[in-house]
Parts: structure tokens; C-alpha cells; sequence
């Protein structure tokens, strides 16, 4: 399908012996949010590090089956092209701390030894946070520390930093679990925004933020993907009755 951004087929992860993610099959088409859930330890986090390979700065982890992002074998791609076109927003706002806001953003180009003129720089820098929304609160502060931001702001920064890339698809691993309720909200948005644009992947605890802001939704348990479709369908008339059971709180 030429909608399709990433596919993964009979993929394992394994730390050691331990077998983190058993046979997932799983295909995530554009400009979609896709939640991924399940209790803790089910290999939700590990499942999306796989996406771009971080699992790899761990000892002794190895995998098995193939993920492609469009036509490019995930693993037989130059790492750092690969997580070029595949940005990550961890769990705790991260800017980086001896850098400016705008040297936040453009980090990525830095890091890797990107050239641009001046005037592109300033113009990826304005676009990438507006489409995080952010740019009304900071353009007069630009050349100041992204620390001394709230921790809303300092999230939405870091979500500026991963779209100034233009990556193909976007991970997230619980963005918002660090945040107060209104900055939950806003990033919350933000999202049903952005999917006009890039497809993500949000791993999330919460039940009622995968039925708001996902389109789909992959339920994980034990390592199994055990249910794949539709957030509404799925939150409605769940197929599998661990499904069911985790949906409502018998177990999580």
C-alpha cells in the first residue's frame, strides 16, 4: 500500500534470553495517530526504540523479523539517516541544557554536520515551532536557554527539535505523563494537528488520552500484539477479552 509508512513483520526483541516482543505484525499507514497500549513491561517502549534503533546503545539486546519505513529495511539503513526520518519525544522534556531555544531546534542539523545559509536556519526555526505552537511564546526569546521554559513548553520545544527534521514518522513515549493538566491539553491538540502532516506512534498509560487524540490503537500484553484497529471500534467492541479486561481496569 502506498499509504503505508512503517511495516513491521514477525519482529522479536530480545534482552539476553528474555523475549521482550514476540512475532508482531503490524502496519501503520500516513498522517495517522496510532496509540500504543498495555500495562507496564508489555513492550510498548521497546517496541517503538526498535523503530529507530536505540535499543541498539544497550548490551545484549538482538532482534529478529523486519520493520521498513516506506520502500528502506529499518535495519539495513546508516542509523543516523534513519533516525533522521524518524523523530523521538521521550517522556521527560529534554532540551538540550547549554543551548538556546533556537539552537534547540535546529539541534539535529548541528549534531549531524548539516549546513544551511542563515536565513533557512531562521526559517526552519519559525515553522518548527509553530507547528509545535510555541512560536508566539518564544520568538522574543529565542537566543535564551530552553530550560528556563515551563515544562509544557520545554516538551513542545523538544517537539519542535524532532519535526524541524521532517521525519516520516514521529515517537512518542508518553509525552505528556511528566505534565500538569492544562499542558496536557495543549500538547493533546497539537497532535490532532500535526497528523496533517506526520504520522505518530504514542505510547500511552492513559486510556482516556489514547481515545481522544489516537486513530488507531495497537494493544500490547506480554510482549503480544494481541489487538490492532480502529480506537473507537476497539473501545467500543473490543475483539479480545484481555483487551476488554485492560480497558476496564481489571488489569493495567
Amino acid at each position: 500500500m502506498e499509504n503505508t509508512v512503517l511495516r513491521i513483520e514477525s519482529f522479536s526483541a530480545y534482552f539476553g534470553d528474555n523475549k521482550i516482543l514476540k512475532e508482531i505484525n503490524l502496519t501503520i499507514t500516513k498522517n495517522i495517530v496510532t496509540a500504543i497500549m498495555g500495562p507496564s513491561g508489555c513492550g510498548k517502549t521497546t517496541l517503538i526504540r526498535c523503530v529507530n534503533r536505540m535499543h541498539e546503545l544497550i548490551p545484549g539486546t538482538k532482534v529478529s523479523g523486519e520493520m521498513f519505513l516506506g520502500s528502506h529495511n529499518i535495519y539495513s539503513m546508516e542509523p543516523i539517516l534513519l533516525r533522521r526520518m524518524v523523530g523521538m519525544v521521550f517522556q521527560k522534556p529534554n532540551p538540550f541544557p547549554t543551548m538556546s531555544i533556537y539552537n534547540n531546534v535546529i539541534a539535529g542539523y548541528k549534531l549531524n554536520g548539516i549546513r544551511r545559509p542563515r536565513d533557512e536556519f531562521d526559517n526552519i526555526v519559525e515553522q518548527s515551532l509553530k507547528k509545535a505552537a510555541l512560536w508566539n511564546e518564544v520568538k522574543d526569546s529565542l537566543h535564551r536557554k530552553g530550560t528556563f521554559l515551563s515544562g509544557g513548553q520545554q516538551q513542545r520545544l523538544c517537539i519542535a527539535r524532532a519535526l524541524a527534521m521532517n521525519p516520516e514518522i514521529l515517537l512518542l513515549d508518553e509525552p505528556t505523563s511528566a505534565l500538569d493538566p492544562k499542558s496536557t491539553a495543549q500538547i493533546e491538540e497539537l497532535f490532532v494537528e500535526l497528523k496533517q502532516n506526520v504520522t505518530m506512534l504514542l505510547v500511552t498509560h492513559n486510556i482516556a488520552q489514547a481515545a481522544r487524540v489516537s486513530d488507531f490503537t495497537a494493544f500490547l500484553y506480554l510482549g503480544e500484539l494481541v489487538e490492532f484497529g480502529p480506537t473507537e471500534k476497539m473501545f467500543t467492541v473490543p475483539k479480545d477479552k484481555r483487551t476488554e479486561e485492560y480497558l476496564t481496569g481489571k488489569f493495567g
